[in-house]
């Protein structure tokens, strides 16, 4: 192994990190910026999920755009986009401009994921390769577990007079000098064969149409009285998926390529496990929403504070998910009904911090089991398919997740009772972690993962 190769993968983790710290850092950020920008509810929730509604869209087609014009090139592109997104948030004047800038950053960060993961698998072999796997897995866990008390402590900092602008303008210099370094350290791209194929413009836009059509009433319409619009929009998101589908089967009739590899879902195991991906990760997403606000708006904490606070959600995740085991489902759903009766009961924040432990040790239990059951039935051919949907059903299920959830939190808030509204949120969120626990209970056996699989074929050794 090359000592290049060993410089590129912190400029690959890099990227992972701001991507994925940047999902949970605008959360503490978030009361500070309804404040300063005088934000409504619509906007402060489109601050996180247009972040996610714009990764999960762009996520099958960049990694489609990676294997035409090389993945250097779209990760550099992507790692530019993000630079100059986060730059644009930070300087933001008003609500919409941090919200566009927000979309933008989730395009990038769409753009980087599956170039990040190809690369490696380029990168490196054998042991090499399990290595810079495991670095990868515990900077993902690192981002999840550091991000929101990075986010209170920048807000709390004040720095410069910054606030919560330096959420994301601290992604600025760390942008610049990873791009600086990918032109020496990343490896050239290969002219592809399918080059000529060219991309499914179509079948892209339609995924992105039907994503945010089902988002976007969800945000907006309550704010706005559920007006007419807003439910044709969710009436017509499921014609415009139906036929996002039937323009895939077509390409494939016509011996195109198409955007989406649609054999992925014959796999039963795969198709099901795709629901208990989407609740998982949004009663993750739906949880980090509402507890963030709830914590200081409602319970009177500083930044920092409710940093710290949430750090035990995070921290009880990371511990578990060292020794990953049968009982997460269960655990998840104890630790939600001790939060429920915390928050019920009135209690001191150093309780809600043990409800969050419970909480976040049923996340670590559960999350390393159920992605490998999922993945576990796809043939290695489809494997690349396969991983792209699964990362587009984990965004949009964060996005549903932190947009139903904070639907029925503001909702309820609507008579300025933060309690009242925080259990209702909570009710949401039980509801999907049951959904978790009755699809643990009935998914078959597990089997030798698809990536494990794949890597002996191609190495002859161990990922």
């Amino acid at each position: 192994m090359t000592t290049r190769r060993w410089t590129a993968l912190p400029v690959l983790l890099v990227a992972v990190f701001v991507t994925t710290l940047d999902f949970f850092v605008a959360n503490l950020a978030l009361p500070s910026i309804r404040a300063d920008l005088r934000a409504g509810d619509a906007s402060v929730q489109f601050v996180i999920a247009g972040y996610g509604l714009a990764y999960a869209a762009g996520l099958i087609a960049s990694g489609r755009l990676g294997d035409l014009y090389g993945h250097r090139r779209v990760f550099r592109t992507g790692l530019a986009l993000f630079t100059l997104a986060s730059a644009e948030c930070g300087l933001a004047g008003g609500a919409a401009w941090l919200v566009a800038g927000r979309i933008a950053q989730g395009v990038a960060a769409a753009l980087l994921a599956p170039q990040v993961l190809t690369l490696l698998g380029e990168l490196y072999r054998g042991t090499d390769r399990a290595t810079a796997f495991r670095w990868y897995g515990t900077v993902v866990g690192l981002a999840g577990v550091s991000g929101q008390v990075i986010g209170g402590a920048l807000v709390a900092a004040e720095h410069l007079g910054l606030g919560w602008r330096a959420c994301f303008l601290v992604n600025v210099p760390i942008g610049v000098a990873a791009l600086a370094m990918t032109g020496r350290v990343l490896p050239a791209p290969v002219p592809s064969p399918l080059r000529r194929a060219g991309l499914d413009v179509g079948g892209a836009g339609l995924v992105a149409a039907g994503l945010v059509a089902v988002v976007l009433p969800l945000v907006e319409g309550r704010e706005q009285g559920w007006p007419p619009w807003a439910w044709w929009c969710l009436a017509a998101s499921g014609p415009i998926l139906v036929t996002f589908v039937r323009r895939q089967r077509r390409l494939v009739h016509a011996r195109r390529t198409p955007l989406l590899d649609l054999d992925v879902f014959t796999d039963r195991t795969f198709a099901w496990g795709l629901v208990a991906v989407a609740l998982l990760f949004g009663t993750s997403a739906g949880l980090s929403f509402v507890l963030a606000l709830y914590l200081q708006d409602g319970l009177g904490l500083g930044p920092l504070a409710a940093g710290a606070v949430c750090t035990a959600l995070n921290a009880g995740f990371f511990a578990a998910s060292l020794r990953p085991g049968r009982f997460g489902a269960p655990v998840l759903l104890l630790g939600l009904c001790l939060l429920y009766e915390v928050v019920a009961r009135a209690a001191q924040p150093y309780q809600v911090a043990m409800a969050l432990v419970v909480v976040g040790a049923g996340m670590g239990l559960l999350m390393s089991p159920l992605l490998s059951s999922v993945l576990s039935a796809v043939r290695p051919e489809r494997a690349g398919a396969a991983a792209g949907v699964l990362g587009t059903v984990q965004e949009t299920g964060g996005v549903l997740g932190a947009t139903i959830t904070g639907t029925v939190f503001f909702g309820t808030l609507d008579g300025g009772d933060w309690r009242a509204a925080m259990l209702a949120g909570l009710s949401v969120l039980v509801a999907g972690a049951l959904g978790v626990l009755a699809h643990a209970m009935m998914r078959p056996p597990a089997r030798t993962p698809v990536a494990a699989r794949a890597c002996v074929q191609q190495d002859g050794g161990t990922c």
